[in-house]
């Protein structure tokens, strides 16, 4: 079994990605990476990456993580509250700390890719 069907799959991802977003663009130490984004574009690029890192059904098709987040100058401190907010909800959805662990392992990498040198 995936972590992607550990966590509920699709409708998991959706609802995870769905609340990510309230909370980053609720967030005022975030909200200001997201001022000129398509968000309904952002939403399914996010759903389709997450499913794939996650193991799901499907392929990510979107620009490179590099590219993707080039020019936003992206913080150490941005990048981990946004991964507070994916824990955090996570957490509040039922999903164990060992999945959370290996969500963290899967994604935590990307760290490089998307934070400003």
């Amino acid at each position: 079994m995936t972590i992607y069907d550990t966590i509920g799959g699709q409708a998991a991802v959706g609802t995870l990605v769905n609340e990510l977003y309230r909370r980053a663009l609720d967030d005022p130490n975030l909200n200001g990476y997201f001022a000129s984004t398509d968000m309904a574009l952002l939403h399914r690029h996010q759903r389709a990456f997450i499913a794939a890192a996650l193991g799901g059904p499907g392929t990510y098709h979107g620009r490179a993580m590099g590219e993707a987040h080039a020019g936003l100058n992206i913080t150490d401190d941005a990048f981990d509250r946004v991964a507070t907010h994916l824990v955090s909800i996570l957490r509040e959805n039922g999903v164990d700390e060992e999945t959370i662990g290996h969500i963290a392992d899967s994604l935590g990498p990307l760290r490089a890719q998307i934070v400003a040198p």
